[in-house]
């Protein structure tokens, strides 16, 4: 990394300058925040500690390390990515580029299942496993089963499960091919982005989340039809269905899962806009917690 003229270049302030500047100057959103939490990764400090606990000087080794985590932000890695984790619900994650980075308005479908009673969850297209995970977190009574046709998202997902002492299960299907049995509540965030979408992304997403996790290579709505077309067979009496959508897509995905014979109805995120469906196959409403 360039120094500011006359800087101490292994000086903890110059280096976040630099840092703060060169992503800056790669288009990075946040810059500051991100050149901290990379500074904080570099000395394997919380972020939180680094006003404390950083040292006046860092050593060679750790420069060396820091330019290097730059030049990955710079790229336009994410950061998750480039840190390995990210925050969700109520805990880190552990991501790869193998996994769809967990969003915050995925929250949306964690609380919206939360409210809803419900011993058994089927989880499809798992990712990192944190939807599924956050679930039984709060719920540690409750049998889960998480799916992805992806081998290496899955060992992310069980490597997740471990570290953070939450029993699931996982295994590899198409969406619910594959899958056996019946539960009270399935959930999912399929790929929903429009192949014709997907130039518009930022180069976070577009250059390095998996593009399988991310679009259908169509119009954005083949998962939900395999979903709602098969998720009733999959249900216990009047188990419930939680999908998260695209902002636009609330009116097409509530009108597959209707035609599939469920009842419907479109939630919510914290911005107002259209986030989750939420579909009953059975007779009666479901209970809420």
């Amino acid at each position: 990394m360039s120094q500011p003229d006359g800087a101490d270049e292994g000086g903890f302030r110059a280096q976040l300058a630099a840092a703060v500047a060169r992503l800056t100057q790669a288009g990075v959103a946040d810059a500051p925040r991100d050149a901290r939490l990379l500074i904080a990764h570099a000395l394997d400090l919380p972020v939180t500690r680094l006003g404390i606990d950083a040292p006046a000087r860092l050593t060679p080794a750790q420069q060396v390390r820091l330019a290097e985590l730059i030049a990955r932000r710079a790229a336009r890695q994410p950061i998750s990515q480039i840190i390995g984790r990210r925050a969700f619900w109520k805990h880190d994650f552990h991501v790869t580029p193998d996994t769809l980075d967990p969003r915050p308005e995925t929250e949306t479908l964690v609380q919206a299942a939360l409210r809803l009673d419900w011993a058994s969850v089927l989880d499809l297209g798992t990712g990192t496993g944190a939807i599924l995970i956050s679930l039984l977190a709060e719920r540690p009574q409750a049998a889960g089963l998480g799916t992805d046709i992806s081998d290496a998202a899955l060992a992310v997902a069980r490597g997740n499960a471990a570290r953070l002492g939450v029993t699931a299960d996982f295994t590899r299907a198409d969406w619910v091919d594959g899958v056996t049995g019946r539960f009270d509540l399935i959930v999912s965030n399929p790929p929903y982005i429009a192949l014709s979408e997907m130039a518009a992304l930022s180069p976070e997403v577009r250059e390095f989340e998996p593009h399988g996790a991310l679009t259908d290579f169509g119009d954005g709505l083949s998962a939900y039809r395999r979903i709602a077309a098969g998720a009733a067979a999959h249900l216990t009496p009047n188990g419930a269905v939680l999908v998260e959508i695209g902002w636009q897509q609330g009116q097409a995905v509530a009108q597959l899962f209707a035609e599939a014979g469920a009842s419907v109805r479109v939630l919510p995120d914290l911005d107002g806009r259209d986030r989750v469906i939420e579909a009953r196959f059975g007779p009666d409403p479901v209970k809420t917690a």
